[in-house]
């Protein structure tokens, strides 16, 4: 993505790099280590395999993951995060942490 392209606003050039929720999934999956398409496909559950490789597609040009293909047969390709990719890791820990709280305190008034 263009720095021209970029909105001027820093909160929405975030949203704008992982707005969609099948992003924001891969970049969870990927956190621990490289993984294959496949696994990318089964860890991140009802995503399409033309939605999960567009959202690859996108994420790569953005410089957030680097895909690497193998020239087997047949062909392995591999998806891992690439250091700016890894750089998003506290603002996912900040969204569990908050989905963690907003989850209890919701479990608490059901309960009442």
């Amino acid at each position: 993505m263009e720095a021209t392209a970029l909105p001027a606003c820093p909160v929405e050039t975030t949203l704008t790099l992982i707005s969609d929720k099948w992003k924001v999934l891969i970049l969870r999956d990927l956190l621990p280590g490289t993984k294959r398409f496949g696994e990318l496909k089964k860890s991140i559950g009802s995503v399409s395999q033309k939605v999960l490789t567009s959202q690859l597609r996108q994420m790569e040009e953005s410089g957030l993951l680097l895909r690497t293909a193998y020239p087997e047969v047949p062909p392995r390709v591999e998806y891992s995060l690439t250091d700016l990719g890894y750089s998003i890791k506290p603002i996912l820990d900040a969204m569990q942490d908050w989905g963690e709280a907003y989850k209890a305190k919701n479990a608490s008034s059901l309960a009442s």
